[in-house]
């Protein structure tokens, strides 16, 4: 094994000159301060006094829905797929938004929705087809038109309206098989 020369006077006075003055440390130990107060969720907070005092109100008026329901299973699903279904409680992973389409539109982009989605290997989705309130004579088209595609494709285990706060009879929660 070669030795290695000894440092020079030299060389020890040019580390020092890049060094500088050195103070020795107290500790080895970085100092940690002590965790600060979980956060306060101030806005879930505000916006639940704020419902709880539209609740307490003369006026206030919880949201009804006065169309038609859809819902469609295959035959042989479990019901309990159907109810959970119906009461929103499968996490939605897609959506797709049909207002203001023609028909022959919205049937497109349904067929594009559901492959692209399939391919992603998601589960449920929300379509919504709205409620027919600026369509001629205020009747809900592609309501009546997905109600039909929709039993229509092979893919499609059931299909529910959605609960008021995701659209109510203006949309519906899609439950695709698996792969």
């Amino acid at each position: 094994m070669a030795r290695k020369p000894p440092i020079t006077d030299e060389e020890r006075k040019l580390f020092r000159e890049a060094v500088g003055a050195v103070v020795p440390v107290a500790s080895d130990r970085a100092h940690q301060p002590p965790p600060g107060p979980p956060p306060i969720p101030r806005q879930r907070l505000a916006d639940e006094a704020r419902l709880r005092d539209d609740m307490l109100s003369d006026e206030y008026l919880p949201e009804l829905e006065t169309g038609d329901e859809l819902w469609f299973a295959r035959p042989g699903l479990q019901h309990s797929l159907l109810r959970k279904l119906r009461r929103g409680q499968y996490s939605v992973a897609a959506e797709l938004d049909l207002h203001g389409m023609t028909v022959v539109e919205a049937r497109q982009a349904i067929v594009q929705f559901l492959q692209r989605v399939r391919r992603r290997e998601r589960r449920c989705v929300r379509i919504i087809h709205g409620k027919g309130n600026r369509s001629q004579n205020r009747e809900p088209v592609l309501k009546h038109m997905v109600n039909r595609w929709l039993r229509q494709r092979d893919e499609v285990l059931a299909f529910s309206s959605a609960r008021p706060v995701d659209g109510g009879t203006g949309a519906v929660y899609v439950l695709l098989k698996r792969g």
